[in-house]
């Protein structure tokens, strides 16, 4: 499905003309989002189903995806790195849509992602320190040592919990106590995993995703969970993607069509003519001897 068709950027003249027409100072520490896609000759993106933006760090991948998620109003998790000069900029961009973006349409950045693994180590964290004050109180309520027996009495509605608790407790294993006082973790995954299960929720059917960068924090083989999750999601479930990434898994997804920012002006390019792929098809191939030795 084809939400954004393209999207075009001012190029270095019309930077250069908006300098002298509107900046009167010269004080300020960062012109960006100015100066960055201009200095690689990015002026348009056209769009498939699948657009893969690729190059070295620094080369304005992330840029492009934060201006277009703001020019477009996409929801995000995380704020961008926004200057004086940030909605000057968008201003001055273009986007071409098929009718109107759909609602739920998102960025999800590499930020967003970390952010979700450690409120869920958060969440697991405060879990974990009420599963042992229930074990603790599980352990009093039965003690039946001499001089350690639970003395309870009730003086107000406040302590009505506490002998349902004890009561409870005396007539119930210990694990049955605290599973029934206590939600299962939230986290029961490694950071991959949970990665994984980030972008799962996050990507609904029918919507346009920009994602920088998202295989951090994801193996091998998760990131081929992640490829055929976002192949799927585009050929079955009408979700349009463009993704900022260094991975030659994601590079290769079927269908993508990819624009490699390290040339100047950008251009299209097959991913398998990338430098970023073909250095690790060297490294494999200076050490193919070793795989036949298996």
């Amino acid at each position: 499905m084809m939400y954004l068709t393209s999207f075009t950027f001012p190029d270095a003249e019309q930077e250069t003309e908006f300098f002298i027409r509107e900046v009167r100072r010269t004080c300020y520490d960062s012109y960006y989002p100015f100066q960055v896609l201009g200095r690689c000759g990015l002026t348009r993106l056209d769009f498939e189903p699948v657009t893969v933006l690729c190059g070295g760090n620094g080369c304005g991948k992330s840029t492009a995806l934060n201006v277009m998620a703001e020019k477009l109003g996409l929801l995000r998790d995380t704020l961008c790195n926004r200057t004086d000069f940030f909605s000057a900029y968008t201003g001055m961009c273009e986007a071409q849509v098929r009718g109107e973006v759909p609602g739920g349409s998102r960025i999800i950045t590499s930020d967003d992602v970390f952010d979700f693994m450690l409120n869920l180590r958060a969440i697991n964290q405060g879990i974990d320190r009420k599963r042992e004050e229930l074990f603790e109180d599980y352990s009093r309520f039965n003690d039946t040592r001499p001089g350690h027996e639970f003395r309870f009495q009730l003086r107000s509605m406040d302590d009505y919990e506490t002998l349902r608790d004890m009561n409870r407790a005396r007539h119930t294993t210990q694990s049955k106590y605290v599973r029934e006082r206590l939600m299962r973790n939230a986290r029961e995954h490694s950071n991959g995993e949970s990665a994984l299960m980030y972008f799962q929720e996050k990507l609904r059917d029918g919507g346009l995703y920009l994602l920088d960068e998202p295989e951090n924090s994801l193996s091998p083989e998760k990131q081929l969970a992640l490829v055929q999750y976002l192949e799927e999601s585009v050929r079955f479930f009408d979700c349009q993607l463009v993704i900022a990434t260094h991975s030659p898994l994601l590079l290769g997804m079927r269908g993508a069509k990819v624009y490699h920012l390290d040339e100047c002006p950008a251009r299209v390019r097959r991913w398998t003519e990338l430098p970023e792929v073909r250095v690790w098809r060297d490294f494999f191939r200076a050490h193919e001897r070793e795989f036949q030795d298996d």
